[in-house]
């Protein structure tokens, strides 16, 4: 991979983020190396003009600013997320069966759950150990390669397979382990991986937050490389797509990168679009930058804008009666900017054609996507922000297939056109 290969640099942001934690260390990473300044929520902050400056929350959110060099008037604003859906585990995960150690899961978000069967399965996350003087940390834990798998009934044992038949997340799909494993034989595991990758001996593992995801790495795919398939595409595609942006950026107006967790789960959480994480470090902003008062927020905020960026479904040759006929955004079609009248998505009219003129002043398409009326539709963090704050917001994404599947796909193209847009957006002067 070389520095001006952004497909290589996303098929490496995805391999190495198998869960939001993972991601939001590797932004994080990139963020320091282009010389963004971390900051503590728990200390005093001394912000200057034209900083760069980074903060995460839980260490499963990430928010990035570019400080104005000149007056803080307005912040032009990338929302995305950090969680995908999946197969968490348990707190007492394991169990017994037929002489195999499996370990029982949780279904996280509104996962497709007949592509996790037969997969080689890693298993990530975060682990929080208390170290022989006392101390209590907490460390990313990684197995990148296949531990285990959830294997599929033969045919031959289920005649009706193929109808459609209703899966049972807790009685069916415990991924097997450890042959002639038992219960302690997971706390024995997870302390040597965790000696492995972090020299951690003689620990005591008081909790955990992991999960499950396919080993399979990503991929270019398609004759002529026309598509990305990875897992979590949604929404990590996103994640690169608007630091990517921020880092080409020329770094003259003042602008915020923010990913946050539980999207797919409804984002009510200290880290999740819901919460107050945005609001706090935009109030901190203000306090040092902007006048520090309430109206001086409100004026911030009245004069920004958010571009919510999330994936949107691209038309499906093998589906096409699931798309509005005149609606249909297609894989390596462009920006998808996304609309629903009850509000699914914050997009209106205003905040859509300040995203086609964009579109229009770097030369890319732009294309819609409005769900069949009679059909329910997905949300995203764009609606809730724009509660949480009152900013201006519209929603957009790339198109792609097999949404929340464990392997999902977009088009090659649209990454490179989509970060094209975000980069005018950021670097756009004067009113928004």
């Amino acid at each position: 991979m070389t520095q001006d290969d952004p497909i290589g640099r996303l098929l490496d942001f995805l391999r190495l983020s198998p869960t939001p934690w993972h991601a939001t260390a590797n932004m994080a990473a990139r963020l320091e190396a282009a010389g963004f300044r971390r900051l503590d929520e728990r200390e005093a902050w001394h912000l200057t003009p034209g900083e760069r400056v980074y903060v995460t929350r839980n260490d499963s959110s990430i928010i990035a600013l570019q400080l104005p060099s000149n007056a803080l008037v307005a912040l032009r604003m990338i929302g995305a997320h950090t969680d995908s859906p999946g197969l968490r585990l348990k707190p007492n995960a394991a169990q017994s069966s037929a002489g195999w150690l499996q370990l029982g899961v949780e279904v996280y978000g509104g996962a497709l759950l007949a592509p996790w069967f037969d997969r080689d399965l890693g298993l990530a996350g975060r682990v929080h150990v208390r170290r022989a003087d006392g101390s209590i940390e907490g460390v990313l834990l990684n197995v990148d390669r296949p531990v285990a798998t959830i294997p599929s009934l033969a045919i031959h044992l289920d005649r009706e397979a193929n109808s459609g038949r209703e899966l049972n997340a807790q009685t069916q799909m415990a991924p097997v382990f450890l042959q002639g494993g038992d219960h302690q034989d997971l706390d024995r595991l997870l302390k040597g991986w965790l000696a492995e990758q972090h020299g951690l001996e003689g620990v005591e593992i008081l909790d955990f937050e992991l999960g499950f995801y396919d080993s399979q790495p990503p991929a270019s795919v398609g004759v002529a490389g026309e598509l990305i398939c990875s897992a979590r595409l949604d929404n990590l595609l996103s994640c690169f797509m608007g630091l990517e942006a921020m880092l080409q950026s020329d770094g003259s107006q003042g602008a915020v990168l923010v990913a946050n967790d539980h999207e797919e789960v409804g984002s009510a959480s200290a880290c999740g679009a819901q919460g107050p994480f945005l609001a706090d470090v935009l109030r901190r902003v203000v306090e040092q930058l902007g006048g520090g008062d309430q109206e001086a927020f409100i004026r911030l905020i009245q004069a920004s804008r958010m571009i919510s960026c999330d994936n949107a479904h691209a038309l499906h040759p093998n589906f096409l009666d699931k798309h509005d006929a005149s609606h249909g955004p297609a894989i390596n079609g462009g920006p998808v900017i996304k609309i629903n009248a009850n509000q699914r998505y914050a997009t209106n009219s205003a905040t859509a054609a300040m995203f086609r003129d964009l579109c229009c002043e770097v030369d890319e398409p732009a294309q819609t996507f409005v769900t069949r009326a009679d059909m329910g539709c997905g949300s995203t963090i764009g609606p809730i922000t724009a509660t949480e704050l009152g900013v201006p917001t519209l929603d957009v994404g790339v198109a792609q297939w097999a949404m929340h599947s464990i392997r999902e796909t977009a088009g090659a193209r649209d990454v490179a056109s989509l970060t094209t847009v975000l980069t005018a957006f950021l670097n756009r002067r004067g009113p928004l």
